[in-house]
């Protein structure tokens, strides 16, 4: 399962330009307008699609655009109000990793397979990790251990009981 082309690359453009923001960059550079050409020269994407991008970025109020000599784009928030699941859904990203068409009649040949729920989890879980990074966490570097082990059953049981192992219950 992966994040398709257009997520990962509005994700990458806005930590460009959070870097750039002020977040990490110099005092010279901080709240200075960056230009979609920095962008797309920084992260090696092109200009028309990063056009495409941030005009859905802006519309969602992530980014805000100034005109002019000198212009180009601004985060609409500060870094660290901003999540990456924010900015996948501002460019119509969904997270899916079945092969379900949506509203369509089933996995293989019409029909669910058995594995459709355990791959619509997934895709839960992915964009639970999304809703909880923000720009900051990433151009801070921030990302690595974050993933936590998902709460089992068996281990909401153990919490709900505790073992005395004081009396050599075990």
């Amino acid at each position: 399962m992966r994040l398709s082309t257009r997520g990962r690359y509005a994700v990458m453009a806005m930590v460009e330009l959070a870097s750039r923001n002020g977040s990490r960059g110099t005092k010279r550079d901080a709240g200075r307008p960056v230009s979609l050409a920095e962008i797309a020269d920084a992260q090696l994407l092109s200009l028309a699609y990063l056009e495409q991008l941030f005009a859905r970025l802006r519309r969602s109020g992530l980014v805000a655009s100034v005109r002019g000599p000198g212009g180009g784009y601004r985060l609409g928030r500060p870094p660290g109000e901003i999540t990456l699941a924010e900015i996948t859904e501002a460019v119509e990203e969904t997270i899916r990793a079945t092969r379900c068409e949506e509203g369509g009649p089933g996995c293989a040949a019409g029909k669910r397979c058995p594995t459709h729920d355990l791959w619509v989890e997934l895709g839960e879980q992915i964009h639970l990790f999304l809703a909880h990074v923000t720009l900051l966490d990433v151009v801070e570097g921030r990302v690595l251990g974050r993933a936590a082990r998902p709460l089992l059953a068996s281990d909401a049981c153990d919490d709900a009981h505790p073992v005395d192992i004081s009396a050599g219950s075990l």
